[in-house]
């Protein structure tokens, strides 16, 4: 059967809306008199690439926080946000179809264990997907080709005739491109800017994305 891997944040889930959201009740909470505090939150935070401990300690020393709000800061970024995660109503419909069409559909991250299981579970998309691999179990990182070779061992299949589906030029699409994988590129309404490699394909949606790739190469 054929390999589907998805990337899961700002992908199969929008992180950034996630982020917003508790961006927005942190400020409520703790700074309500700075109207700047949410823009620099989402600035700070670079889409999830800035390190943990590192935004942790620049957030606190911005807005002077007590030792107490640190510490539910802190908790708060290992949890990844994922009680405000959403999961678009089309994306595990568009799942369910490639599974019963014969593809087998593996989610391939980067991040913490814990905190990257924890969203598939409260999202439910645990239930949607055939197998799983977070760079922190395997000790690789996309676009590192090892993750999608463990993936592809995961889900007891090959990678010949595999697709990557993301939203990460270097991480997903370079991955894919290193391997000679096909892939799709969720653009999230920005313009492709590289010019060494580029994604076979491109969606405005984690669900359009998956159903180009099926529509493509047939199970």
């Amino acid at each position: 059967m054929p390999l589907l891997m998805i990337d899961l944040d700002n992908t199969l889930v929008d992180r950034a809306a996630a982020f917003r959201t508790w961006a927005e009740l942190f400020h409520r909470r703790y700074v309500p008199a700075d109207p700047s505090a949410v823009a620099w939150l989402v600035h700070a935070d670079a889409d999830g690439y800035e390190p943990r401990d590192r935004l942790a300690l620049s957030v606190r020393d911005r807005f002077g926080l007590s030792p107490r709000a640190y510490s539910e800061l802190v908790n708060d970024l290992r949890q990844g946000m994922a009680d405000h995660l959403e999961v678009d109503p089309q994306v595990p419909a568009a799942l369910k179809a490639a599974r019963t069409g014969g593809w087998t559909v593996a989610v391939v991250t980067n991040g913490d264990v814990e905190q990257q299981e924890r969203k598939l579970r409260l999202t439910k998309l645990d239930e949607e997907v055939d197998t799983w691999v977070i760079s922190a179990a395997v000790g690789v990182k996309k676009p590192d080709p090892e993750i999608f070779r463990h993936a592809a061992r995961s889900a007891g299949t090959e990678l010949d005739g595999a697709w990557m589906i993301g939203d990460s030029a270097h991480a997903d699409i370079a991955g894919a491109y290193n391997l000679s994988l096909r892939s799709v590129w969720v653009r999230r309404g920005r313009p492709w800017q590289e010019e060494a490699f580029a994604p076979t394909m491109t969606a405005d949606t984690c669900q359009q994305a998956i159903e180009l790739a099926v529509a493509s190469s047939p199970a």
